[in-house]
């Protein structure tokens, strides 16, 4: 069996929400608050999420549609697609070990995220499909969801980009579409692991580089 890097890094990309916000039933976990990474206590439960963090001039070109659109979270959410939303664990080394182990057998990909989508009305979210890419986030994301954090979520997985949350009905309507015909394409190496602490804000734990070796061809 061939064995291949991961490489941790700590406190970076730290996407920040503020509180008080809408629920979405497909939640992300860059939706939140985030402060920078400090080591968290292991005497109690604790919620991680994961997400896929997107190249700076694309989240910046997101940035400022959704920014366009009136939604107060442009300037502190940074676009990116989530892969587990809000998860308890109750055991932070097997969780980190975990998801280190994922990263290590995943190869980068290619996403195109193009068109849009909403969850209207069961949320009021506008959002850009990701359409090549789909099926290896929902990979990762069944891969992700087993043995620590394994649980039986009360919706289908959809990777998406939210472009527009919580705004006035118009402004859905015209997020869903000005952006229809959208289109960005960017490579994706890595992974970023957070916690959700006491205090509601989501912390960067490690960013994880994936592997460029597979167990199945041993090659780059």
């Amino acid at each position: 069996m061939s064995s291949s890097k991961v490489t941790a890094r700590e406190g970076t990309r730290s996407p920040r929400r503020t509180a008080g916000t809408a629920a979405n039933p497909h939640g992300d976990p860059a939706d939140r608050r985030v402060a920078p990474h400090a080591r968290p206590s292991r005497t109690e439960d604790i919620s991680v999420g994961v997400i896929l963090g997107f190249p700076a001039d694309v989240a910046a070109e997101l940035q400022r549609w959704r920014a366009s659109f009136g939604d107060p979270l442009a300037d502190v959410v940074p676009a990116h697609i989530t892969l587990v939303t809000t998860t308890p664990t109750k055991d932070w080394e097997a969780t980190r070990e975990h998801v280190r182990d994922v990263a290590r057998r995943q190869r980068p990909f290619t996403v195109t995220i193009a068109g849009t989508g909403t969850f209207r009305p069961v949320s009021p979210v506008v959002f850009i499909n990701v359409e090549d890419g789909f099926e290896d986030c929902v990979d990762l994301h069944e891969k992700l969801q087993q043995g620590p954090l394994h649980r039986e979520l009360p919706f289908a997985y959809h990777p998406h980009v939210t472009i527009a949350h919580d705004v006035a009905p118009e402004s859905l309507d015209e997020a869903e579409t000005v952006l229809r015909n959208y289109r960005a394409t960017f490579p994706v190496v890595s992974m970023g692991l957070y916690e959700h602490d006491a205090n509601g804000i989501w912390q960067l734990r490690e960013e994880l580089d994936f592997g460029t070796q597979t167990d199945n061809d041993g090659g780059a």
